[in-house]
Order: structure tokens, then C-alpha cells, then sequence
């Protein structure tokens, strides 16, 4: 496990602006030209752009960088990232359905970050139950063209919903900004 001491020098791939993580060109996130019309579309945008960086900041790791807890006591991991947003997004369609929740995947509470150990078998289930449990959500959500329309037992508006899934996306790129820092130095917006 490395040691505050032991911390890698910041770098970047970006070589034109060298405060972001990878160059415009090569950038998946960047869409030249107009942003969408309306605000369903605006806000699937931003959720696909924040799904990507997530994503953006684990590549290129292997499975014990990606297990890798940040500072004592946290038990908090890119890893443990991508299963806790696994969890979320499962939970997400209990708000919107009036059957019973759906059961955790992981066990109890903070089993999603407990168990991220570095195991590349861990690494591809995370992965794949998470683009599986994305993709559950979106086909749930898109039942709803009203982003007015409340559902489930709490009556919760589907805009509410589509900007609490935006804001848990972009508050956990933040915290992969800095697991990724401080696994191999990578820098970048």
C-alpha cells in the first residue's frame, strides 16, 4: 500500500491545455457543436458526460489501482466507486417503482466500497453490473417523457430524479479526481 510519502508525481496526457486529463481531440466527452434542445436532452448529456469521466478516470488501471483505498480511515477506491454507483442506480429505480426495493447487490451498508478488493474478477463484475444497472435505469426513466410527472411511493418528480443522478455522478468524479491523483499523479479537469 503506498504511503503519504510515497506519492507519484502529477502529470497529465494533455499536451495543448495542460490543466485538463486528455487532449480536445481524443477527448470522448467533447461534442463539437450546439448543446441539445430541451431539457430532457440537456440533462442525459451531462449524465452521459459525468458517467464517461468516471470511467475516463479508471482506465489504464489495473485491478489493485483500482482497489486501492485512499487515506485512513476511508475505505474509498475507484473501485468502490464504480460498485457504490452500481448500488445507486439500482436503488434509483426503487424511487420510481411502487413494487418492492429491489435487494442490494452488495450486502449491507458500505459493502460496496468493503469488498472492492483487487481482483480483476471484481474489477469485470463492477463493470459489467454497472453498465447492466445504467442501462435498467435509463429504460425506466424513459417510461416518463414528463419530467413532471412524480413517481413511485415518495411521488418524486423525474426531473428531481435526472438531477440527483447528475449531482451523485459529478460529486464522485470529483472524488476519483483525487483517488486517481494518488494512485499514479494523473492530473486533469
Amino acid at each position: 500500500m503506498a504511503r503519504m510519502s510515497d506519492q507519484p508525481a502529477r502529470w497529465t496526457q494533455a499536451t495543448v491545455y495542460p490543466d485538463m486529463w486528455t487532449d480536445p481531440d481524443k477527448d470522448p466527452r467533447n461534442n463539437e457543436g450546439a448543446s441539445p434542445d430541451g431539457e430532457l436532452a440537456t440533462l442525459q448529456d451531462f449524465l452521459t458526460n459525468y458517467r464517461i469521466t468516471l470511467r475516463m478516470k479508471c482506465e489504464g488501471l489495473d485491478a489493485e489501482q483500482l482497489a486501492r483505498r485512499s487515506v485512513p480511515p476511508s475505505t474509498m477506491s475507484l473501485l468502490g466507486l464504480l460498485r457504490h454507483l452500481v448500488e445507486v442506480e439500482r436503488d434509483w429505480r426503487n424511487w420510481i417503482s411502487d413494487d418492492d426495493p429491489l435487494p442490494k447487490l452488495y450486502g449491507k451498508r458500505d459493502a460496496d466500497f468493503d469488498g472492492a478488493v483487487a481482483d480483476q474478477a471484481e474489477v469485470d463484475a463492477a463493470y459489467a453490473a454497472l453498465e447492466r444497472e445504467q442501462a435498467a435505469t435509463d429504460a425506466a426513466l424513459a417510461a416518463y417523457a414528463d419530467l413532471g410527472e412524480r413517481v413511485g411511493k415518495e411521488g418524486i418528480a423525474v426531473r428531481e430524479l435526472m438531477v440527483h443522478r447528475i449531482e451523485e455522478y459529478a460529486r464522485h468524479c470529483g472524488h476519483a479526481d483525487l483517488l486517481r491523483e494518488c494512485v499514479d499523479g494523473r492530473v486533469g479537469q
